[in-house]
């Protein structure tokens, strides 16, 4: 079947390799300017750190939903996603550039965990309780842990399935099969827990069994808009041909619906229990998103990250149409980097919204690396998975 499509539409060429070389020195241009721009005074670094982490657990998110629609289509033995399981792949691939951005969340852990100081820690039978999960060295260790495992998953994949571009050996589909059930329970222990760790340890008095669901929902949502996204802007760039049309685009835009409400569900479950049991330790993390200028945030989020989408994207009509479908990826992707700065900034922040340009820097820096690491992937390999023995279905797929 390969030789029947043309090489051009497969191919991101000279154009691609000049937009990841684009990514990645605008991203380190930004980095780095936003590091000057907030070295002045006694804890300007901090605002460089929070910031980060706001923007690191944002593409972590994108990079990781990736290699989970990546995994649950072989597991699945999906046929429909095939034409557009290859970006799917390169963005997953982004995630070897996040185990290098996960290094600055290391150094900078004093200016955002209070429990790596000694002297917070001596003074809170709470932290002390909790000192043999939160510490130094065991949270380095489990950072390496996690990103050790999410990038073995991720290699095995996209080898697998860029080795069947040359070779055509079915048996590599049934392997991917065989091993995407694992790779899953895997997926959803280390996202959890990967969760708990650079997010819900902000606050370490605070716990809520669910979070890590919740984490999980908006990495889906996040990824799939930002596989909608690059897939159609690829496509306008004259990729993929009649490869990928309005039946595909409608499924992604059914998943981005899907776990649009999944999100909606997890989040509604997590408030209604705490507000239920009313206990304080757990009440004060939606306290300080329901004072001062962080009531506006939380019911944009509401709205905005659910009952405007929620409408938005019941229509086919909506989901086949590029143009609207485009739009409405670009703002779930922005309501997700939305729900990232909700979770982590009011725990350092009390009542007033401190957006600022280190925010704007940060965003670009992190993007900026991790496109440029998807975008390397993608540059290397043809943009559909050639070989793949159910390549024909996608082809041909329609929606009921």
């Amino acid at each position: 079947m390969k030789d029947s499509i043309p090489t051009d539409v497969i191919q991101l060429g000279a154009a691609g390799s000049a937009m990841r070389m684009a990514a990645l020195v605008v991203g380190v241009i930004s980095l780095l300017g936003g590091w000057f721009l907030t070295g002045g005074g006694e804890s300007g670094h901090d605002t460089f750190f929070r910031s980060y982490l706001v923007n690191f657990t944002f593409f972590l998110s994108i990079g990781l939903g990736a290699l989970f629609f990546v995994m649950v289509g072989q597991l699945m033995r999906a046929g429909w996603n095939i034409t557009v399981r290859r970006v799917a792949e390169g963005l997953a691939s982004g995630l070897w550039m996040m185990m290098l951005l996960a290094v600055p969340v290391y150094l900078g852990r004093h200016s955002l965990f209070e429990w790596t100081h000694a002297d917070v820690v001596a003074a809170d039978p709470m932290l002390q309780h909790k000192a043999a999960w939160l510490n130094d060295n065991f949270f380095l260790i489990r950072l390496v842990a996690y990103f050790a495992l999410w990038l073995l998953m991720t290699w095995y994949f996209t080898s697998r399935s860029t080795r069947q571009d040359v070779s055509g050996d079915p048996q590599l589909t049934l392997n991917m099969g065989k091993w995407a059930g694992p790779g899953v329970m895997l997926f959803a222990v280390t996202l959890s827990f990967a969760s708990f760790d650079l997010l819900m340890s902000l606050a370490p008095h605070w716990y809520s069994t669910i979070f890590g669901v919740y984490y999980f929902a908006g990495a889906v949502v996040g990824s799939c808009a930002m596989l909608t996204l690059v897939v159609l802007i690829f496509q306008k760039m004259g990729k993929f041909g009649n490869l990928v049309n309005a039946e595909h685009y409608q499924d992604l835009g059914k998943l981005i619906f899907a776990f649009t409400v999944f999100w909606a569900y997890i989040g509604f479950s997590q408030y209604f229990l705490i507000w239920y049991a009313n206990m304080p330790e757990e009440t004060i993390w939606y306290l300080k998103r329901q004072t001062g200028q962080w009531t506006t945030v939380t019911l944009v989020l509401l709205f905005g990250h659910f009952m405007v989408p929620f409408l938005g994207l019941m229509s086919r009509h909506i989901k086949r149409n590029s143009v609207l479908l485009m739009l409405w990826a670009s703002w779930m992707l922005l309501m997700h980097w939305l729900d990232m700065y909700w979770i982590v900034m009011p725990e350092f922040s009390a009542g007033v919204v401190p957006f600022g340009l280190a925010d704007v820097l940060t965003f670009l820096g992190v993007g900026g690396i991790y496109l440029s690491g998807s975008l390397h992937f993608c540059c290397r390999h043809p943009l559909i998975p050639l070989e793949d023995p159910r390549l024909h279905e996608a082809i041909g797929f329609e929606n009921a």
